[in-house]
């Protein structure tokens, strides 16, 4: 498998580039559109021909590339059926396999953070989004945010992978770039240590946490799955 992890550093966002080395199909999951020059130049440098945009939920803290891709390119885009918009080209469901050349990508639905929150699961890894970050969880409290919803999820979806199951989130604010499913079920500050259901709605619900920086601009174009809308400048 080709990996590489990017880093947008303005919204702290990572989008993951995978690939097939013997179809050299490959995803991106969670680009973010100002960061189109560099993913055209790494697919270049690889060889690699891209088919598939997955975003793990509508963002709101930055702007999708996905558009831009499937225009560029012709890639088909993806995004989890609890999404309030049908702007994908393929809008993906608990239980489905996305194949990228020999690698087959599995969807788990992880709401919570957004009803649309998906993770993808690739051989040892999963892709969480936001709805696991390395140490935390995304928020609960906008854009169909539920607290009890997110502990299932990350209960049932991803703590329920095997331990050794390599994490890699939506964000890192701290430098982290990668934990593991046995790390987060001990360490993570909101839901390790056996945190119970009820332990963790009440700390969510007294997060106090600001207004999103750039949802005024993310989200409404991220509903149209990052079409034609206005960069975010940091």
């Amino acid at each position: 498998m080709i990996f590489r992890q990017l880093f947008e550093p303005v919204t702290c966002t990572y989008t993951y580039l995978i690939g097939c080395p013997r179809t050299n199909e490959a995803a991106l999951i969670d680009p973010v559109l100002e960061e189109m020059e560099t993913y055209a130049k790494l697919l270049s440098e690889l060889g690699l021909r891209l088919v598939r945009v997955l975003d793990t939920h509508v963002h709101a803290d930055h702007v999708t590339a996905a558009d831009a891709l499937r225009q560029r390119y012709g890639a088909k885009t993806a995004l989890g059926l609890g999404a309030s918009v049908a702007c994908a080209d393929v809008m993906v469901r608990e239980g489905d396999t996305l194949p990228v050349g020999d690698l087959r990508i599995e969807v788990r639905a992880t709401p919570g953070h957004t009803d649309s929150c998906t993770s993808y699961v690739l051989e040892d890894r999963v892709f969480t989004g936001d709805a696991l970050l390395i140490g935390g969880c995304g928020r609960t409290d906008f854009q169909q945010g539920d607290a009890g919803r997110l502990f299932d999820s990350i209960q049932r979806q991803i703590f329920s992978l095997p331990p050794d199951t390599l994490v890699y989130p939506g964000h890192d604010y701290q430098g982290n770039t990668v934990s593991t499913v046995k790390q987060e079920r001990v360490k993570n500050a909101r839901l390790g240590g056996g945190r119970s259901r009820e332990e963790f709605i009440e700390l969510m619900s007294k997060l106090n946490l600001p207004y999103p920086k750039f949802i005024d601009q993310a989200l409404p174009a991220n509903q149209a799955c990052g079409r034609a809308p206005v960069p975010i400048q940091g």
